[in-house]
């Protein structure tokens, strides 16, 4: 059988070098996570806000995770927007989507908190859904100190940071928590047994394989049954009802896109209002890259800024 993909240059420029990575998969989480670190990062122009500010937030006990705050030029009181970094619940941090989430602040007038969340394997299931849910509770009960309007408060993310944005909606809904006036899921999986048609057509070569996609699921889970809790997989979740209205953005090449589709899909049935798009000839991690993909980047935040307008003027009073 013949696939025909559809390829942006830069998507294809990137997967060159991308794929001559050694593949994860074979590899424990220490030894990914030593590669990557040793790894230049490249240039890229950082926008310039009024403050960037590092704040720790206590998480259990013992343990705290810190929280990156960005606060753009103006008056205020801004919107606030609580942004999840991807990485598969075992890599990445808040420094791998600072420009992004730079750009997200300025270009929507909001502070956006990025959350550190603990990672998996040392941290299983649900320890990343309960810090980015203390996050939100942090943030709505700090956001006001640091000038934002807690009366207007997102949440969103990219890839497994969209599956922990949404589920911190149905987490706030089923536990009566803060208001969440919208959320933004880029590239989300939602459905955590991986049996899509787009799992398939592209299991391999595209930014995230399959099989990277099972070892960042194994190492996050505790056990198969994980696979159908709704905190985990949205997708298989019995009641979406209720939840905050939602734009989600796939990424055409992706092992992730027909579930990001199925999940918006499903939110309509809900009587969710949602807004969907997919990235034409883009592949899975684009938003983290602002070096290669600096156009679409700027794309997709001018999606997330007519949308977050929308949604946050719908409730002033």
């Amino acid at each position: 059988m013949i696939i025909l993909v559809n390829l942006d240059p830069q998507a294809e420029k990137y997967l060159k070098a991308f794929n001559l990575m050694p593949p994860i998969h074979k590899m424990d989480p220490k030894t990914v996570r030593d590669l990557l670190s040793k790894a230049p990062r490249p240039a890229v122009k950082l926008e310039p806000l009024s403050k960037v500010k590092d704040l720790m937030v206590l998480v259990s006990q013992d343990e705290e995770i810190k929280c990156r705050v960005y606060i753009p030029e103006g008056q205020g009181p801004f919107p606030l927007f609580i942004y999840y970094h991807g990485g598969g619940w075992v890599l990445g941090d808040i420094e791998s989507t600072d420009a992004s989430c730079r750009m997200i602040a300025n270009r929507t007038d909001s502070i956006v908190v990025s959350v550190n969340y603990r990672l998996a394997p040392e941290y299983k299931f649900p320890t990343a859904v309960e810090d980015a849910y203390t996050a939100l509770e942090w943030v709505y009960e700090k956001g006001s100190s640091f000038n934002g309007d807690v009366s207007r408060l997102a949440v969103g993310g990219d890839s497994v940071g969209g599956n922990l944005a949404t589920v911190v909606t149905m987490m706030a809904r089923d536990r009566k928590g803060p208001d969440i006036t919208a959320q933004v899921l880029l590239y989300p999986p939602t459905n955590l047994e991986c049996n899509t048609e787009s799992h398939q057509t592209f299991a391999k070569g595209f930014g995230l394989d399959r099989e990277q996609l099972i070892w960042f699921r194994d190492h996050y889970l505790r056990n198969e049954e994980d696979r159908c809790n709704e905190y985990a997989s949205p997708l298989v979740a019995e009641d979406l009802s209720g939840l905050p209205p939602a734009l989600v953005i796939t990424a055409e090449n992706d092992v992730l896109r027909d579930e990001g589709r199925d999940y918006a899909g499903r939110l309509k049935k809900f009587g969710v209002q949602v807004e969907y798009a997919c990235e034409s000839g883009m592949v899975h991690g684009f938003f983290g890259h602002m070096a290669i993909f600096s156009r679409n980047i700027e794309s997709t935040v001018s999606k997330i800024n007519e949308f977050l307008r929308t949604a946050n003027d719908s409730i002033k009073i």
